[in-house]
């Protein structure tokens, strides 16, 4: 066999992998799980403790959650059960303890997402801060040689350029945890030109001059970009576009909600890509899982709420407390 041959057959590298391995030389975080009420719930906190990435504190029915793990044949005995009746119950005594300081992350169970984000986002006793609230997938697309931030696909409907800032500010700051130190923003639109007739052309220029201000810190933005440019060198080239941000993102800055969930749903289901999840701008990461996520993409999601509790820890992330 030749040389050749034997580099062509090598496995290839999972953009995951590089996530995973910084979270190697790093303690698990203490995470409160969110009534891990079902089998994959449950499973998914488990996998994670025995990957190093969290130590759970399991928040629900402590009666029905042994007996889903001895149905699964997953061990327990190890973790912190707190015991509450049912999923709001759970959601509010997770939240207080974050608040007590004796967790750093929360980790969605099998709660509906709107119930936790309620106990988070509780005017006094939740862990609002001064940021708005958003969510970033971290997409794994196969034909992409790097993960790729896009948000907000999950929380936002119709961001107003006050929460766009905060939401670019956000994804920034997570591209910063996985060690990018100047990530690359692209703010998409249906077009590169500026247009009263579009909307979110006009945020896109005033999210670029905000970025010139120091209103928006840490990263390098270009927009209105489509999404071609936004990926494809190629592309950029063709439309004669120069700039260090097109053909090269590290994050998309989506228009909307609807834009962005049409958008990561297009990678996973056409291009097969994972999609790691995490809610920012509360005090902590909350990890958003899913019962079809694959055990690669919990982990990944794990990994990304690891490395950002540890960035906070540092103080490599502006103080949100």
């Amino acid at each position: 066999m030749t040389k050749a041959t034997e580099l062509t057959t090598q496995p290839q590298r999972h953009v995951y992998d590089d996530l995973l391995e910084r979270c190697r030389l790093l303690d698990p975080i203490v995470t409160a799980v969110v009534f891990p009420c079902e089998t994959t719930a449950l499973t998914a906190a488990v996998e994670a403790a025995d990957a190093g990435l969290i130590t759970p504190i399991l928040v629900g029915p402590r009666q029905e959650i042994v007996q889903i793990a001895q149905e699964a044949g997953v061990n327990i005995t190890s973790f912190e059960i707190e015991d509450v009746p049912d999923a709001s119950t759970a959601a509010a005594k997770a939240v207080d303890v974050v608040r007590a300081g004796r967790a750093e992350v929360l980790m969605k169970g099998s709660l509906h997402t709107d119930v936790l984000m309620a106990a988070v986002v509780a005017p006094t006793a939740g862990l609002r801060t001064s940021r708005r609230i958003s969510h970033a997938f971290v997409m794994a697309v196969p034909s992409y040689p790097k993960p790729l931030i896009i948000t907000d696909a999950v929380v936002n409907i119709a961001p107003s350029l006050e929460d766009k800032r905060d939401i670019c500010q956000n994804a920034i700051d997570l591209a910063h945890s996985f060690g990018h130190t100047a990530p690359k923003v692209a703010i998409l639109s249906a077009v590169e030109e500026v247009t009263t007739k579009i909307p979110s052309t006009l945020d896109a220029a005033a999210l670029c001059k905000m970025a010139d201000r120091g209103q928006i810190t840490g990263a390098i933005l270009d927009g209105p970009l489509a999404l071609d440019n936004a990926i494809s060198p190629e592309a950029a080239k063709t439309k004669g576009i120069v700039s260090p941000v097109a053909g090269d993102a590290d994050i998309l800055l989506v228009p909307d909600l609807e834009a962005g969930n049409i958008l990561a749903k297009q990678f996973i289901f056409l291009t097969n890509a994972d999609a790691a999840g995490v809610v920012l701008g509360a005090r902590v990461p909350i990890i958003l899982t899913s019962r079809a996520d694959s055990v690669r993409t919990r982990m990944a999601s794990c990994a990304v709420a690891l490395l950002l509790a540890h960035a906070r820890r540092s103080r490599k992330l502006e103080p949100i407390f």
